[in-house]
């Protein structure tokens, strides 16, 4: 089983330039310019899919596909969405891009008939960077109901929303000179405080453990901000946030 290519209008970006133009850009910013021709909006929505796609293969998965099949429909499957009609059609469930996504993929699988269709749509394009064999690890890993596909398609979204999240905000603290201390306080970043592990990291950087909290504090901060701003990308407008971000946390709980 091959590793998806990424289409040259992708791979053009290298990952940090790719990432840097694509925080400029919204979901409600490509609904509105999908009416165009607008070169920065389909990059935009095609860089959407590429970091979206592991929970539309997990829920392929869950419905009984194999794993070389679900690669198959997966890139059929963005393939279709990134046609222009496809993107005018979503203004019609406009709001969510997880829920979009979700119906969306549904309607998809209901019109597949067998793999051999899969394959032709698209031309045999990869237009996304697909690791199987790393999507089948995490598979494995996911404590999920497997009768139950839209759970799964919910958790994958919600690890993947956060996965973003720590990219960003790794590619920040590298740029600072601070990525390692960055990966030391990421666990502290979600979840109860451990008082024992600050004297720990005091310890470590040669610093009072007030200054690990300060650092701690402001990383939480910034954290939060990015969490909010890359929900914001994936809803029509600021009103949705706090609701996604509840959901968000919700699907993290169960």
């Amino acid at each position: 089983m091959s590793a998806g290519l990424v289409a040259p209008t992708i791979a053009a970006f290298p990952e940090e330039a790719a990432l840097t133009r694509f925080d400029t850009t919204s979901w409600s910013l490509i609904l509105r310019a999908a009416s165009d021709d607008d070169g920065e909006a389909r990059l935009a929505l095609a860089l959407l899919c590429e970091q979206y796609w592991y929970p539309v293969y997990a829920y392929v998965r869950r419905q009984g596909a194999s794993a070389s099949d679900a690669e198959d429909l997966t890139q059929g499957y963005f393939a279709r969405f990134l046609e222009k009609g496809v993107v005018r059609d979503a203004q019609r469930d406009r709001g969510r891009f997880r829920a979009f996504l979700l119906a969306s993929v549904r309607h998809f699988l209901s019109n597949e008939r067998d793999r051999e269709r899969a394959k032709k749509r698209g031309g045999g394009r990869r237009l996304v960077s697909l690791d199987a064999e790393v999507a089948e690890n995490r598979l494995a890993s996911e404590p999920a109901d497997p009768k139950n596909p839209a759970t799964l398609f919910e958790e994958s979204w919600a690890q993947t929303l956060l996965q973003r999240v720590h990219e960003r905000l790794g590619i920040e603290a590298a740029r600072r000179g601070t990525a390692d201390r960055y990966e030391r306080l990421r666990p502290l970043l979600v979840g109860a405080e451990r008082e024992a592990g600050y004297e720990e990291i005091a310890r470590e950087w040669g610093v009072g453990e007030s200054a690990v909290r300060v650092a701690l504090h402001r990383l939480r901060r910034r954290f939060g901000e990015v969490l909010r701003e890359e929900i914001g990308r994936t809803v029509d407008g600021p009103g949705d946030v706090d609701d996604e971000m509840r959901h968000l946390f919700e699907v993290l709980g169960r």
